[in-house]
């Protein structure tokens, strides 16, 4: 099984939905409930996704902080500023998987 992604899952949504609004126009209830599965299984994708960024998130955040303090304890200004670099990244990722 692949990575769960947002795009995919928004573009599994949109067409579900096509196909059910089809379905329901045209009385074919086979492509209607089709297109609920569809819709909703690409709605369950992008929540799986965005679960998946925000826990990569959460890990940048703490691996990042560990190395700030590791390079501030040390006087390592690189590791410090990796760190605190890796740090926004996580926080930024989380943001976006919000």
């Amino acid at each position: 099984m692949s990575s769960p992604s947002k795009s995919t899952g928004k573009k599994n949504s949109m067409f579900g939905s096509m196909k059910e609004t089809v379905g329901n126009l045209f009385g074919a209830r086979n492509m209607a409930q089709r297109g609920r599965e569809q819709h909703a299984a690409g709605e369950a994708e992008v929540k799986a996704a965005k679960a998946q960024g925000y826990a990569e998130g959460t890990g940048d955040r703490i691996v990042g902080k560990k190395d700030s303090v590791v390079g501030a304890v040390t006087g390592d200004k690189t590791q410090q500023t990796a760190g605190n670099a890796r740090q926004q990244k996580g926080a930024r990722k989380q943001e976006w998987n919000q």
